[in-house]
């Protein structure tokens, strides 16, 4: 049989109203109880009653989702906790993957999800143009990449500060020669890579390091660059003592290249990435945790509640906490003459 709101109530031990405004991102719900609510949804299989609801309010009840990179694993993370909360609260989803210069033009040429959706989640950072093109849809907006933009709920994370945590860690340990694995800001003008590449440079002027261009290695934010950036800053003249890479995929790549040459982490070197990726604890990664799967859910609450309270004053951006979880991968620099 079908699970029913008054099914889901009794299982999360609240009232059937709760259970509505929890599935439909309003507030007056705490997050505890709106988490179990969802489980309890999820697990019941219960959805709301789309038809009898699509009747009342000429909603399509879908969500369109704009994605650059839909393998990767922040996208990816990002997406499937997003979907979680559209799919508790009656809602589909339909998906854009939008990986190349070719497939974007045509997506905001054509613009397919105009009258197909009630709102879009974009997981990527539009120029003008493609912030004109989504804001005549006229239909709520949110992202989790990028600074604040009218028009846009945005949620996500202070990246430099982010950084600063990362970086002045290795500083305080007593290491000089800091290298940095970064991602290209274009052509997807992503302001990650040079909000990260900033607080890099602050708390190396903070220091009174001087910065060496020859330390900057792009990793493009996968597993094979990391190895391959790893591998160029081990050749320059003055290798690092310590590396902090922009993301933990990068990290990764990077301690595979540090075993293939032979170095000890952290005797030899000291890595430190960015994320908390599901397997940084595997590794023993020291890394800057951000909460991807709760960007991806926020954002997901902020639309739908924009939808059933349009008059509602919402942030225009959230940020997230974030905090430096200290594993295996760093220590200070073992004495070997000048750093």
């Amino acid at each position: 049989m079908t699970a029913s709101i008054n099914d889901v109530a009794r299982a999360a031990g609240v009232s059937a109203s709760t259970v509505s405004r929890a599935l439909r991102g309003r507030a007056g719900v705490s997050e505890e109880v709106r988490d179990r609510i969802v489980e309890v949804a999820a697990r019941l299989g219960y959805t709301a009653s789309r038809s009898a609801s699509s009747l009342a309010s000429g909603r399509t009840f879908t969500i369109g989702v704009v994605v650059p990179y839909v393998g990767r694993w922040f996208f990816g993370t990002v997406l499937d906790a997003a979907e979680h909360v559209f799919s508790a609260a009656g809602y589909d989803v339909l998906l854009y993957n939008l990986g190349s210069p070719e497939t974007r033009k045509r997506f905001f040429t054509k613009l397919p999800v105009r009258k197909r959706v009630d709102a879009v989640l974009s997981l990527l950072i539009p120029d003008e143009e493609e912030t004109a093109a989504l804001l005549s849809l006229g239909v709520p907006l949110a992202t989790t990449v990028g600074a604040a933009r009218p028009g846009f709920s945005v949620v996500g994370i202070d990246d430099r500060a982010g950084t600063e945590m990362a970086v002045r860690h290795l500083v305080n340990l007593g290491h000089r020669r800091i290298g940095m694995i970064e991602g290209a800001s274009e052509p997807l003008h992503w302001t990650t890579p040079i909000e990260r590449r900033q607080g890099y440079l602050d708390v190396l002027a903070e220091a009174g390091i001087v910065h060496d261009p020859a330390l900057e290695a792009d990793g493009e934010y996968t597993v094979a660059g990391g190895e391959r950036a790893m591998t160029r800053l081990l050749a320059a003249a003055r290798p690092p003592t310590a590396v902090f890479a922009q993301s933990d995929e990068m990290a990764m790549g990077a301690l595979r290249a540090l075993r293939r040459h032979r170095l000890k982490v952290p005797d030899d070197v000291s890595v430190v990435g960015f994320d908390d990726h599901e397997l940084a604890e595997v590794v023993g990664l020291t890394t800057v945790a951000q909460p991807v799967a709760g960007q991806g859910a926020e954002a997901a609450r902020l639309l739908l509640r924009q939808l059933d309270e349009p008059a509602a004053e919402l942030p225009e951006q959230v940020r997230m906490p974030i905090r430096l979880v200290l594993r295996e991968t760093t220590a200070p620099p073992r004495p070997r003459g000048p750093q």
